[in-house]
């Protein structure tokens, strides 16, 4: 559940007093899971970012801060930089893993009816108060498609005005402009940013390169006529240009991944997104209170010169919360129409629940449960074709945490998840109805601990998920026997690791390892049989290090090491191509000079020029990251 009114107090992981030089950790409170709850006793697994995290990062976009700073991994994949690809728990690069991951913006799901990713490159980074990411958990609260994780994205509300510009090789430039003001019956801000690159590799003959433009803006308001009502609302718009390369066999890769290659062609992709929301908050009582958010998504995607996609989304949401000392509990409604027009067709996915969860604390224990019932409809209409389904299903979470000491904690958590397919899973590649398929439903299971101490925050937890139903692609190729069906039966297991260690004041370090395996234990295809074979686009090692050197009260220096192991090219089903995805290596540095209101950075990605690729299949690599960044950067603060 979104708050209105944040704690800057409980949202600080790391309080970096500068001028002090003093540094602590502390356990922060979890605001976006329906019912609040500690890092420390929450009876799930979950990673949470605050602005400070963000800003001592420097990273240019959302999706550098997940690769460098969280577990989850996200990757420009075959297209749209500003759309890119997630995974976490080995759901898979791809068209599959940023669908087992709902993401939300305060409160407003961001997930797609379509096999489009979700377009958080709208979010300006500078504008986040908190990234809070629910391992494993969320189900019954976010329900389709919160099966491997739910990313929460909060932005900032309070005083804080920022002006920011920055500039890099490859002709890229950026500015930023932030203002906001928080007063007792009265809120605004206000948000503008641009990005342009003149990109770094080619994309047709005559030297053009994959260039790409973001501009994006938005307000937000909210107003308390009185202590107990609150009423906010806001606007926002985004337009995406960007033009990117097809793939290229592996000898161009290995002589220059930054040649347009044989295949000898480009996409050219615009997005234009314009957003309304409004809600109300009211506390009837000390115990009880209720929220109604409402939202309307306008949204264009266009493959120039192809005719446009025309989106829609409106969401609902109401959710009535009671909080009583040791017992909370809340019940709420989830609905969203979604709708994509073409020139051809018109297809709709519609999605109403409703969901119950509760969480009780006596003394070291806290108990959670909760359920969720939840319709998807679907629709397709076309000159001569009518289709339709209806789906039901259900999701269920239970948890259980224990806490050890002030210190430490224990916890174990079920939850029963599910993934409806969306509108384009019913039709190969080449446009051929294959059918209705079945939705995915998982059971995972997790254990964990936590350590939170003034020096070091240590977090462990091992988890295992049963999959029915698992959706792919089917790759032929030929498209004639190619479809989106489902794997039968597989599983997943792994464990996350992650330590932020304050070894002194000058010092400190943040490591974060997750070790994955995913199995098909169920399925076959034509006279392919995958029974025992590995998930492909999995990478079983993902590993982050960072060192952090505060040789003064102004500066920081921090140098970063990303790895990703080896891994099945993407459609490798049979485990049998002979190319495999190689690992994928970053070293990345930052340096920042703060003083007074100001501040100058430079943040250097991909140190050693370590070339990086996605694989689709053998001779079809999509270069990433494959070359080094540098950027500079000044920011003031008013």
């Amino acid at each position: 559940m979104y708050k209105q009114t944040l704690s800057l107090v409980a949202s600080a992981t790391l309080v970096a007093s500068l001028g002090a030089n003093t540094l602590q950790l502390q356990p922060i409170t979890i605001t976006s899971n329906a019912i609040e709850n500690n890092e420390l006793n929450a009876p799930y697994s979950a990673e949470i970012y605050t602005a400070k995290d963000i800003e001592k990062s420097h990273t240019k976009n959302i999706y550098d801060f997940f690769n460098q700073e969280t577990s989850l991994i996200a990757s420009q994949g075959l297209g749209n930089p500003f759309a890119q690809q997630l995974d976490i728990h080995g759901y898979a690069l791809g068209d599959t893993g940023y669908q087992n991951i709902v993401v939300t913006l305060n409160g407003r799901r961001l997930n797609n009816i379509d096999m489009a990713p979700q377009l958080l490159g709208s979010i300006p980074i500078n504008t986040i108060e908190r990234i809070e990411i629910l391992k494993g958990a969320g189900s019954v609260v976010y329900g389709d498609g919160a099966n491997a994780a739910v990313i929460n994205i909060l932005t900032k509300q309070g005083n804080n005005n920022e002006l920011s510009f920055y500039g890099g090789n490859y002709h890229t430039f950026g500015q930023s402009l932030y203002l906001s003001q928080f007063e007792d019956r009265y809120s605004y801000s206000l948000h503008l940013n641009h990005y342009d690159t003149g990109g770094s590799r080619a994309v047709d003959n005559d030297g053009n390169r994959d260039i790409q433009k973001n501009t994006n803006g938005g307000i937000e308001l909210s107003y308390h006529p009185t202590d107990k009502f609150e009423v906010h609302g806001g606007a926002e718009f985004t337009k995406n240009d960007s033009i990117y390369a097809a793939s290229m066999t592996l000898d161009e890769y290995n002589s220059n991944p930054a040649q347009l290659g044989t295949a000898g062609y480009s996409t050219h992709q615009t997005v234009n997104s314009d957003v309304l929301n409004l809600g109300i908050m009211y506390s009837i009582n000390k115990n009880y209170s209720l929220s109604v958010d409402g939202s309307r998504e306008i949204k264009q995607s266009q493959y120039i010169p192809y005719s446009p996609s025309n989106y829609r989304y409106n969401q609902l949401n109401t959710h009535l919360d009671y909080d009583n000392s040791n017992f909370s509990a809340v019940i709420g409604t989830q609905n969203i129409w979604g709708e994509r027009k073409t020139t051809s067709n018109t297809a709709s996915k519609n999605n109403h629940a409703l969901y119950v969860s509760s969480e009780l604390h006596i003394d070291k224990h806290t108990f959670t449960a909760g359920g969720r019932y939840e319709k998807v409809s679907y629709e397709y209409l076309a000159s001569n074709t009518n289709l339709s389904q209806d789906d039901t299903l259900y999701a269920i979470e239970s948890g259980y945490s224990y806490t050890l000491s002030a210190q430490d904690s224990l916890f174990v958590h079920y939850s029963h998840a599910f993934e409806s397919p969306d509108i384009d899973r019913f039709f190969n590649m080449g446009g051929t109805f294959n059918g209705f398929i079945q939705p995915m439903k998982t059971n995972t299971y997790t254990i964990g601990y936590n350590n939170i101490h003034s020096s070091n925050k240590f977090k462990a937890s091992l988890y295992y998920v049963d999959l029915d139903n698992e959706i792919y692609y089917y790759p032929d190729h030929t498209y004639t026997i190619d479809k989106n069906t489902n794997i039968d039966k597989s599983h997943k297991y792994g464990f996350d690791i992650s330590d932020q260690w304050l070894i002194s004041e000058q010092w400190n370090i943040f490591a974060n390892y997750n070790y994955v395996q995913a199995i098909i234990d169920k399925e076959k295809q034509g006279n392919d049989n995958y029974a025992g074979n590995k998930l492909p686009g999995v990478s079983t090692h993902n590993g982050k290090i960072t060192l952090s050197y505060l040789p003064n009260s102004n500066t920081t220096a921090s140098i970063t090491e990303l790895y990703r192991s080896s891994a099945y090219a993407q459609e490798d089903f049979n485990n049998n191509f002979s190319q495999k995805q190689d690992p994928y290596s970053s070293t990345n540095i930052s340096i920042t000079y703060a003083k007074d209101n100001y501040e100058l950075f430079t943040k250097i990605n991909n140190l050693f020029d370590q070339s990086n690729g996605i694989w689709l299949y053998d001779n079809a690599i999509y270069p990433v990251d494959f070359t080094r960044s540098v950027v500079f950067g000044l920011k003031f603060i008013f």
